[in-house]
């Protein structure tokens, strides 16, 4: 029987949530979306343990100012009513976590927003290869396939990717660093944090008929791609639920 208690402290690192995440993976039938001409492309899901004092800082970046994160915070659709939108997840690592990026300000596409470690898949090299390299080249984890939980579904984006997401254990034998060349910073978001009550959000935007997703992570909003793809892994691998999410739109500012 699956386990889909509700949540409202820290989930335990341990190898029962293992067990747990690995077990609901492994009964996903994943959904793949290889066939429509799009470049591909693949992203990490890494769980870890964390702790409130250690990871729960989001401090300014050099030069940086909080309405510098306001200001990424302009384009949102339908930003929840009385409630303020800092930018950032300070506070939100405590227990068994997911690993989160934030882009480097001077990044081509997507600079100073959300991102799971991944990137492009490289000519003669698979999916989840792919994402074993972007781990060790963005934040310095070399994962193999012992690491390797699962498989989330395949998400298209607007920008002409389609994203492959892949769900991996790390211990703490091993300590993410961030590449300075590509990432900003390295949080840790608390899987707790990602089964809030007003989590997910769905608003409409008049640019398309689908609804945009949007995850409320300390005081921000995390959107499609990665909106998305940990949506789907709290409703997946932890929850145990058969949800989808490929149909979910993107706000029209991650649409370039």
């Amino acid at each position: 029987m699956r386990e889909t208690a509700p949540v409202t402290n820290d989930v335990i690192f341990d190898p029962s949530l293992r067990e747990r995440l690995e077990a609901n993976l492994d009964r996903h039938r994943v959904v793949e979306h290889l066939d429509e001409g799009l470049t591909q492309a693949a992203v990490c899901v890494i769980v870890l343990d964390s702790d409130a004092v250690l990871h729960g800082d989001d401090p300014l970046l050099n030069g940086e100012s909080t309405s510098d994160r306001k200001r990424l915070l302009a384009d949102i659709p339908q930003a929840p009513v009385g409630v303020e939108l800092t930018g950032s997840v300070e506070g939100t690592a405590g227990g068994a976590a997911v690993l989160l990026t934030r882009r480097g300000s001077k990044l081509k596409d997507h600079p100073g927003q959300w991102a799971l470690p991944g990137g492009r898949v490289d000519p003669g090299e698979t999916a989840l290869q792919a994402a074993m390299r972007e781990a060790s080249e963005e934040v310095d984890l070399k994962l193999t396939v012992e690491n390797l939980l699962g498989r989330l579904d395949d998400y298209p984006t607007r920008s002409g990717y389609v994203i492959s997401p892949f769900v991996f254990w790390i211990d703490h034998q091993l300590e993410p660093v961030a590449n300075p060349a590509e990432v900003a910073s390295i949080h840790r978001i608390s899987i707790r944090e990602l089964t809030r009550p007003d989590s997910p959000r769905f608003v409409k935007i008049p640019e398309s008929d689908r609804p945009v997703v949007q995850l409320p992570v300390g005081g921000d909003l995390i959107h499609a791609p990665t909106g998305a793809v940990l949506y789907q892994f709290r409703a997946v691998a932890f929850d145990g639920n058969n949800v989808r999410v490929d149909e979910l739109e993107q706000p029209v500012f991650a649409w370039r």
